[in-house]
């Protein structure tokens, strides 16, 4: 459900997901991984009273996002110095499947 008004927030921000990863893997791991913390057996804020554990998966929770977003960083700068992210504006216009592959992808119409 979480992860559903996500993907609705989406549209609402108006930021481009196409594939709804935000929504999807963000917020459901991030809620899956402090929902051990809180409901987890034994260990979990509401069966033994105690946040310690909720405070761990919140603790873990940051450093993956740090190092997924030092990472990610990295790729991409790497990316952009050696091959870049973008096409040149001719072959964008001329259509990338025929320049990539030398025809066209959709040619519904002449």
């Amino acid at each position: 459900v979480v992860c559903a008004f996500a993907i609705d927030l989406k549209f609402k921000l108006g930021f481009d997901d196409s594939l709804d990863v935000v929504g999807i893997h963000l917020v459901g791991g991030l809620v899956g991984t402090l929902y051990i913390g809180i409901f987890g057996t034994g260990i979990g804020w509401i069966d033994s009273g105690s946040g310690i554990q909720l405070w761990h998966q919140f603790l873990g929770a940051v450093g993956v996002m740090v190092y997924s977003f030092v990472m990610a960083f990295i790729i991409g700068w790497v990316i952009q110095k050696t091959i870049g992210f973008r096409i040149t504006t001719e072959d964008e216009v001329a259509g990338v499947d025929t320049v990539v592959h030398g025809e066209e992808g959709y040619a519904l119409a002449e």
